[in-house]
Protein backbone atom coordinates (compact mmCIF):
# COMPACT_ATOMS: atom_id res chain seq x y z
CA UNK A 1 0.00 0.00 0.00
CA UNK A 2 2.86 2.63 1.16
CA UNK A 3 4.26 1.79 -2.54
CA UNK A 4 1.55 2.33 -4.61
CA UNK A 5 1.12 5.85 -2.43
CA UNK A 6 4.67 6.65 -3.15
CA UNK A 7 4.10 6.31 -6.82
CA UNK A 8 1.22 7.95 -7.44
CA UNK A 9 2.45 10.94 -5.50
CA UNK A 10 5.61 11.12 -7.92
CA UNK A 11 3.22 10.19 -10.81
CA UNK A 12 1.26 13.90 -9.78
CA UNK A 13 4.68 15.43 -9.48
CA UNK A 14 6.78 14.24 -12.09
CA UNK A 15 4.96 12.60 -14.77
CA UNK A 16 4.16 8.93 -15.68
CA UNK A 17 7.60 8.39 -17.77
CA UNK A 18 10.08 10.21 -14.90
CA UNK A 19 8.03 8.20 -12.31
CA UNK A 20 8.64 5.20 -14.01
CA UNK A 21 12.62 6.02 -15.13
CA UNK A 22 12.45 6.56 -11.11
CA UNK A 23 10.84 3.13 -10.05
CA UNK A 24 13.40 1.31 -12.35
CA UNK A 25 16.53 3.12 -10.87
CA UNK A 26 15.12 2.48 -6.82
CA UNK A 27 14.61 -1.24 -8.64
CA UNK A 28 18.16 -1.56 -9.71
CA UNK A 29 20.02 0.20 -6.74
CA UNK A 30 17.89 -2.06 -4.19
CA UNK A 31 18.59 -5.47 -6.04
CA UNK A 32 22.23 -3.97 -6.46
CA UNK A 33 21.97 -3.33 -2.67
CA UNK A 34 20.85 -6.87 -1.96
CA UNK A 35 23.64 -8.88 -4.18
CA UNK A 36 26.45 -10.50 -2.39
CA UNK A 37 29.42 -8.70 -4.09
CA UNK A 38 30.76 -7.78 -0.81
CA UNK A 39 30.08 -12.03 -0.14
CA UNK A 40 28.87 -11.74 3.53
CA UNK A 41 32.25 -11.79 4.99
CA UNK A 42 32.09 -12.45 8.45
CA UNK A 43 35.00 -12.61 10.70
CA UNK A 44 34.97 -15.76 12.82
CA UNK A 45 37.56 -16.06 15.76
CA UNK A 46 38.24 -19.27 15.97
CA UNK A 47 39.78 -19.54 12.60
CA UNK A 48 41.06 -16.21 13.27
CA UNK A 49 40.17 -14.49 9.40
CA UNK A 50 37.18 -13.81 7.87
CA UNK A 51 35.31 -15.99 5.37
CA UNK A 52 32.89 -15.40 3.14
CA UNK A 53 29.42 -16.84 4.39
CA UNK A 54 27.58 -16.87 1.12
CA UNK A 55 29.44 -19.98 0.28
CA UNK A 56 28.22 -23.18 2.21
CA UNK A 57 31.60 -25.36 1.69
CA UNK A 58 34.74 -24.43 3.13
CA UNK A 59 37.93 -25.70 2.95
CA UNK A 60 42.00 -25.51 3.26
CA UNK A 61 45.15 -26.62 1.55
CA UNK A 62 48.23 -28.00 3.01
CA UNK A 63 51.95 -28.75 2.31
CA UNK A 64 55.41 -30.09 4.24
CA UNK A 65 54.99 -26.41 5.76
CA UNK A 66 52.25 -27.27 7.63
CA UNK A 67 54.77 -29.96 9.13
CA UNK A 68 53.07 -32.98 11.30
CA UNK A 69 48.83 -32.31 11.13
CA UNK A 70 46.62 -34.05 13.80
CA UNK A 71 43.59 -34.76 11.26
CA UNK A 72 41.01 -35.64 13.72
CA UNK A 73 41.08 -32.64 15.34
CA UNK A 74 41.13 -30.60 11.79
CA UNK A 75 37.92 -32.64 11.25
CA UNK A 76 35.95 -31.97 14.48
CA UNK A 77 37.03 -28.35 14.37
CA UNK A 78 33.44 -26.28 13.88
CA UNK A 79 32.96 -22.39 14.51
CA UNK A 80 30.32 -19.99 13.78
CA UNK A 81 28.44 -23.11 11.96
CA UNK A 82 31.16 -23.72 9.67
CA UNK A 83 33.11 -27.31 9.37
CA UNK A 84 36.08 -27.18 7.12
CA UNK A 85 35.07 -30.26 4.50
CA UNK A 86 37.55 -30.92 2.04
CA UNK A 87 41.60 -30.56 1.56
CA UNK A 88 44.23 -29.84 -0.67
CA UNK A 89 47.25 -31.55 -0.32
CA UNK A 90 50.61 -31.06 -1.68
CA UNK A 91 52.27 -34.48 -3.58
CA UNK A 92 54.89 -33.34 -5.67
CA UNK A 93 57.31 -30.84 -7.36
CA UNK A 94 58.98 -30.48 -10.69
CA UNK A 95 60.47 -33.62 -12.13
CA UNK A 96 61.32 -35.70 -9.14
CA UNK A 97 60.29 -34.09 -5.53
CA UNK A 98 57.71 -35.86 -3.68
CA UNK A 99 56.64 -33.65 -0.58
CA UNK A 100 57.73 -36.13 2.50
CA UNK A 101 54.23 -35.71 4.70
CA UNK A 102 52.09 -36.56 1.81
CA UNK A 103 51.64 -39.84 2.26
CA UNK A 104 50.46 -39.81 5.66
CA UNK A 105 48.26 -36.76 4.97
CA UNK A 106 46.75 -38.29 1.88
CA UNK A 107 46.00 -41.32 4.13
CA UNK A 108 44.70 -39.35 7.39
CA UNK A 109 43.00 -37.22 5.55
CA UNK A 110 40.79 -39.91 3.90
CA UNK A 111 40.18 -41.39 7.59
CA UNK A 112 38.81 -38.07 8.70
CA UNK A 113 35.98 -38.47 5.78
CA UNK A 114 37.17 -34.91 4.36
CA UNK A 115 36.98 -34.61 0.60
CA UNK A 116 40.84 -34.65 -0.47
CA UNK A 117 42.86 -33.38 -4.09
CA UNK A 118 46.29 -34.13 -4.42
CA UNK A 119 48.57 -30.78 -6.09
CA UNK A 120 51.81 -30.76 -8.05
CA UNK A 121 53.75 -27.48 -7.79
CA UNK A 122 54.75 -26.74 -11.91
CA UNK A 123 58.12 -25.43 -12.59
CA UNK A 124 57.99 -23.86 -16.28
CA UNK A 125 61.76 -25.09 -16.85
CA UNK A 126 61.45 -29.30 -15.79
CA UNK A 127 60.07 -31.14 -18.63
CA UNK A 128 56.85 -31.21 -18.53
CA UNK A 129 56.24 -35.17 -19.07
CA UNK A 130 58.71 -35.71 -16.12
CA UNK A 131 56.79 -33.46 -14.01
CA UNK A 132 53.28 -35.16 -14.92
CA UNK A 133 54.89 -38.85 -14.33
CA UNK A 134 56.58 -37.47 -11.11
CA UNK A 135 52.68 -37.10 -9.89
CA UNK A 136 51.20 -40.28 -11.26
CA UNK A 137 54.62 -42.16 -9.46
CA UNK A 138 52.78 -40.93 -6.05
CA UNK A 139 49.38 -40.47 -6.37
CA UNK A 140 46.56 -43.09 -6.70
CA UNK A 141 43.45 -41.50 -6.62
CA UNK A 142 40.17 -43.00 -5.51
CA UNK A 143 36.18 -42.41 -6.12
CA UNK A 144 35.06 -39.33 -4.65
CA UNK A 145 38.50 -37.27 -5.07
CA UNK A 146 39.46 -34.32 -6.18
CA UNK A 147 40.74 -34.07 -10.12
CA UNK A 148 44.47 -33.65 -9.74
CA UNK A 149 45.60 -29.75 -9.75
CA UNK A 150 48.77 -28.13 -11.20
CA UNK A 151 49.70 -25.30 -9.11
CA UNK A 152 51.16 -22.79 -11.23
CA UNK A 153 52.71 -19.79 -9.65
CA UNK A 154 56.06 -19.16 -11.04
CA UNK A 155 57.47 -18.86 -14.88
CA UNK A 156 61.66 -18.64 -13.95
CA UNK A 157 61.76 -16.28 -17.05
CA UNK A 158 60.19 -18.76 -19.64
CA UNK A 159 58.48 -17.35 -22.59
CA UNK A 160 54.61 -17.25 -22.77
CA UNK A 161 54.73 -20.04 -25.37
CA UNK A 162 56.99 -22.38 -23.60
CA UNK A 163 54.82 -22.05 -20.35
CA UNK A 164 51.41 -22.44 -22.24
CA UNK A 165 52.65 -25.35 -24.45
CA UNK A 166 54.01 -27.17 -21.25
CA UNK A 167 51.34 -26.34 -18.73
CA UNK A 168 49.19 -28.05 -21.77
CA UNK A 169 51.32 -30.91 -22.30
CA UNK A 170 51.17 -32.01 -18.23
CA UNK A 171 47.45 -31.65 -18.66
CA UNK A 172 47.05 -33.54 -21.01
CA UNK A 173 49.33 -36.09 -19.69
CA UNK A 174 47.50 -36.23 -16.64
CA UNK A 175 43.97 -35.98 -18.08
CA UNK A 176 44.99 -39.42 -20.00
CA UNK A 177 46.06 -41.14 -17.12
CA UNK A 178 43.74 -40.17 -14.91
CA UNK A 179 40.54 -40.04 -17.34
CA UNK A 180 39.26 -36.60 -15.56
CA UNK A 181 39.99 -33.07 -16.73
CA UNK A 182 42.88 -31.56 -14.20
CA UNK A 183 42.18 -28.43 -12.51
CA UNK A 184 44.27 -25.01 -12.58
CA UNK A 185 45.32 -23.38 -9.51
CA UNK A 186 46.86 -19.95 -10.16
CA UNK A 187 46.85 -16.37 -8.83
CA UNK A 188 45.22 -13.44 -10.60
CA UNK A 189 48.18 -12.34 -12.92
CA UNK A 190 49.12 -15.21 -14.31
CA UNK A 191 45.44 -16.21 -15.08
CA UNK A 192 45.25 -13.06 -16.89
CA UNK A 193 48.51 -13.59 -18.88
CA UNK A 194 48.34 -17.46 -19.58
CA UNK A 195 45.58 -19.18 -18.45
CA UNK A 196 42.71 -16.93 -20.17
CA UNK A 197 42.21 -17.18 -23.72
CA UNK A 198 44.53 -20.22 -23.98
CA UNK A 199 43.55 -23.13 -21.94
CA UNK A 200 40.27 -21.98 -20.72
CA UNK A 201 38.55 -25.14 -20.78
CA UNK A 202 40.01 -26.42 -17.80
CA UNK A 203 38.16 -25.75 -14.14
CA UNK A 204 39.72 -22.84 -12.44
CA UNK A 205 41.32 -22.39 -8.46
CA UNK A 206 41.85 -18.60 -8.09
CA UNK A 207 44.08 -17.54 -5.37
CA UNK A 208 43.06 -14.01 -4.78
CA UNK A 209 42.96 -12.35 -1.69
CA UNK A 210 42.11 -9.17 -2.44
CA UNK A 211 38.33 -9.71 -4.72
CA UNK A 212 35.77 -7.95 -3.13
CA UNK A 213 33.84 -10.45 -5.78
CA UNK A 214 34.81 -13.25 -8.22
CA UNK A 215 33.49 -11.18 -12.07
CA UNK A 216 36.87 -10.58 -13.92
CA UNK A 217 36.99 -14.62 -13.66
CA UNK A 218 35.62 -17.06 -16.07
CA UNK A 219 32.38 -17.87 -13.81
CA UNK A 220 31.67 -21.26 -16.35
CA UNK A 221 35.19 -22.86 -15.45
CA UNK A 222 35.64 -21.11 -11.98
CA UNK A 223 35.05 -23.82 -8.97
CA UNK A 224 37.84 -23.26 -6.34
CA UNK A 225 38.28 -19.76 -4.47
CA UNK A 226 41.42 -19.13 -2.06
CA UNK A 227 40.66 -16.31 -0.33
CA UNK A 228 43.09 -16.23 2.28
CA UNK A 229 46.38 -17.35 3.55
CA UNK A 230 46.37 -17.06 7.52
CA UNK A 231 44.24 -18.72 9.09
CA UNK A 232 44.09 -20.98 11.91
CA UNK A 233 42.92 -25.16 12.18
CA UNK A 234 43.07 -26.99 15.34
CA UNK A 235 45.58 -29.37 14.73
CA UNK A 236 47.61 -27.54 12.14
CA UNK A 237 50.95 -25.71 13.68
CA UNK A 238 51.19 -21.93 11.80
CA UNK A 239 48.82 -20.64 9.13
CA UNK A 240 46.80 -22.60 6.78
CA UNK A 241 45.19 -21.09 3.47
CA UNK A 242 41.26 -20.92 3.25
CA UNK A 243 39.43 -21.78 0.31
CA UNK A 244 35.68 -22.20 -0.70
CA UNK A 245 33.70 -24.41 -3.04
CA UNK A 246 32.18 -21.29 -5.42
CA UNK A 247 29.56 -23.34 -7.94
CA UNK A 248 26.50 -24.72 -6.65
CA UNK A 249 26.77 -27.99 -4.40
CA UNK A 250 25.81 -30.37 -6.56
CA UNK A 251 28.62 -28.97 -9.10
CA UNK A 252 31.40 -30.29 -7.27
CA UNK A 253 31.32 -33.92 -8.91
CA UNK A 254 32.16 -32.03 -12.15
CA UNK A 255 35.35 -31.52 -10.43
CA UNK A 256 35.73 -35.29 -8.99
CA UNK A 257 36.41 -38.49 -9.84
Amino acid sequence: MKTRVLFNLIVRRYGLWIAALMIVLVTVWVVRSRRPDALDWQFVRAFGIRLPMRYGIHGIDVSRHNDRIDWARVRQMEADGVRLQFVFIKATEGATLADKHFEKNWREAKKSAMRRGAYHFYHPTRDPLKQADNFIRNVDLSTGDFAPVVDFEVVNGQSDETIVNGLRLWLETIEAHYNIRPIIYTNGNLYRRYIKGNLDEYPLWIADYSAKHLRSYNADKLYLWQHNQSGWVQGIRGQVDFNVFVMDEDRMQDICL
